[in-house]
């Protein structure tokens, strides 16, 4: 009976999903901006009180609000690899963030299908500008080898953490910034990532493009413009000094510099990137094109508390527990806000359970070209059109760093289980009833035995060994 109902629901799933894409007559642009550790409640349209971000909030007026939406991981790499590819952590090839010595970034797969080769089926043009973290140059996880006809930006996330580097990567050239050189900082990455972001779109107008924008604000280090930082100078009192790398080892490859006023410096930081998206928005209407142009925006984990970041004084997790590296909600449920015109109805909420690993069979229903098999995503595009939405069965995540952690969320429950390094096969779970208790305050395990005796189980499949990621115990030094 119960196979029965299965298949009866797949069907119907599929059904469904095809009408949706019988209502996609015009293939449109697609424009996914991603933020770099932004929590669930640092925008003001997601409860951010302590500044605004207008721009951002006009694309939730302007499209849907997702409230249950969850990032890949809870650290950049992983995140990143889930989004382009379409798979959970549990069976993703790039389960952390670690690196091969003396090369860079662990570099995603060749015969991983991504996101932006499912454009390029679909006789796109695409292009990606800021932060990569899935390869080194001439590897195969370099952008020329997973379907990015240009890029601009870091190709390592490591160095990525520096606001003035030494040099940018476009395409296959290292672009050294001469105004950076030694102690200088006069030319800000952001800026000039933002810059090929809007001759991309000039280039571009007359052609159907994907655009994938991973932004490095605002992880850390916490620099802006003095422009920007003379607008919030001396509003989020006491300050929080942070002493960091200023001049030796570290310097401006990947440790974070010195900031006496990190309050203002992080608010500076979100206005800055709202007012980029702004521009964006603004762009798209000038060239004409902003009716047949879909804009996303989200983050990579959630909120984080390097380099001076205080996501205590800012409440930037919403309420919710944790932050980056936890498994908790605070560390893995991130805002999305999807526009499309004239197909998403403007100023929608949606309660619907997603993940990054549904992004590209969405971005495949919405080109007409099929998904891989083997990936774990659920396309949410007829959510987004208002039909019945297929769901998950649940969403799963695994997190190597910090003696081992995992965790998984079926419906309204949600169990997370730390330290299963030490034992795996034995460590027992926290359960919590997010629908009842969405800050994780209650351990149910206790009172609904069998219901975590259920997400264990389900942690355990969900998890497929990794020749690469293993869970191990931090040795104590």
């Amino acid at each position: 009976m119960k196979t029965t109902k299965f298949i009866l629901a797949l069907f119907l799933g599929a059904a469904f999903i095809s009408s949706c894409k019988q209502e996609v007559e015009q293939k449109p642009n697609v424009i996914y901006i991603l933020a770099d550790d932004m929590g669930y409640g640092d925008l003001s349209c997601y409860g951010q009180e302590h500044f605004s971000t207008p721009n951002i909030d006009r694309l939730a007026k302007e499209g849907i609000r997702f409230v249950n939406h969850y990032s890949g991981s809870t650290v950049c790499a992983p995140s990143r690899g889930s989004l382009m590819t379409g798979k959970h952590t549990g069976h993703s090839y790039n389960r952390g963030n670690k690196g091969i010595k003396g090369k860079g970034d662990f570099p995603i797969r060749d015969n991983e299908v991504t996101v932006a080769e499912v454009f390029k089926e679909a006789g796109y043009v695409t292009g990606m500008f800021g932060k990569w973290g899935l390869g080194y140059a001439g590897s195969e996880g370099d952008p020329h080898h997973q379907g990015f006809d240009e890029f601009y930006g870091f190709l390592s996330q490591v160095l990525a953490h520096n606001y003035y580097p030494y040099f940018l990567w476009h395409n296959s050239d290292s672009v050294v910034l001469e105004g950076n050189a030694g102690f200088g900082q006069e030319q800000y990455a952001p800026t000039l990532m933002q810059d090929k972001v809007m001759d991309f779109l000039e280039a571009n107008k007359d052609t159907s493009f994907f655009l994938y924008y991973p932004s490095i604000i605002p992880h850390a280090e916490l620099f802006a413009p003095e422009e920007y930082m003379a607008k919030y100078r001396g509003k989020f009192l006491p300050e929080l000094e942070y002493q960091g790398k200023d001049s030796g080892k570290g310097y401006k490859t990947g440790g974070y510099g010195s900031q006496k006023e990190s309050h203002a410096a992080f608010a500076a930081m979100i206005h800055l990137l709202d007012d980029q998206v702004g521009e964006i928005m603004d762009k798209v209407k000038e060239l004409g094109i902003a009716d047949n142009t879909i804009i996303i925006f989200s983050s990579d984990n959630g909120a984080h508390e390097e380099g001076g970041a205080d996501p205590e004084y800012f409440k930037s997790t919403g309420g919710l527990k944790g932050i980056k590296r936890d498994l908790y909600e605070g560390g893995v449920r991130v805002p999305m806000i999807v526009k499309w015109p004239g197909k998403v109805e403007a100023g929608r909420e949606s309660e619907h359970i997603s993940a990054f690993w549904d992004v590209l069979p969405t971005m495949a229903d919405i080109v007409n070209v099929a998904a891989p098999d083997s990936i774990d995503g659920i396309s949410f595009l007829p959510e987004l059109l208002g039909k019945e939405q297929p769901n998950h069965s649940h969403l799963y995540w695994e997190f190597y760093e910090k003696n081992g952690r995992q965790a998984v969320r079926k419906g309204q429950w949600k169990a997370v289980r730390y330290e299963v390094a030490k034992d795996y096969e034995g460590t027992s779970v926290e359960l919590y009833n997010l629908e009842t208790d969405p800050y994780e305050e209650n351990d149910l395990a206790q009172e609904y035995p069998e219901i975590a005796a259920e997400m264990l189980a389900l942690i355990k499949e969900s998890h497929t060994p990794s020749e690469n990621f293993k869970f191990k115990v931090k040795k104590k030094h």
